[in-house]
């Protein structure tokens, strides 16, 4: 899939070895490895059948987005969007759920 970033932060997160945004090293680590699994998706679907992620739809104020756990604690927020060559996921920000 193609991916986008709402904060251009969270593009260096991933690229960048030395950057850590202000989080800790596992949730680096897991944030990267979610990115790679993000790229290499065809569609969301790949993301429903793991079910470790706890990919789910969001309601209320986060309406129209997606989740996907990096930790017990922390979710990668993203939203999807259809572009001529597929879909498109835009990745929002790293949110703390406690």
């Amino acid at each position: 899939m193609e991916v986008e970033f709402a904060d251009p932060d969270l593009a260096r997160l991933e690229s960048d070895p030395a950057f850590s945004g202000g989080f800790e090293a596992a949730i680096v680590k897991a944030f990267r490895k979610r990115m790679q699994l993000i790229r290499a998706a065809i569609d969301e679907r790949a993301f429903r059948a793991m079910r470790s992620l706890h990919f789910e739809k969001l309601q209320g104020d986060r309406q129209g987005q997606y989740s996907m756990r990096l930790n017990d604690q922390w979710r990668l927020i993203l939203n999807f969007k259809t572009t001529p060559s597929g879909k498109t996921v835009i990745v929002i920000e790293i949110a703390d759920y406690h």
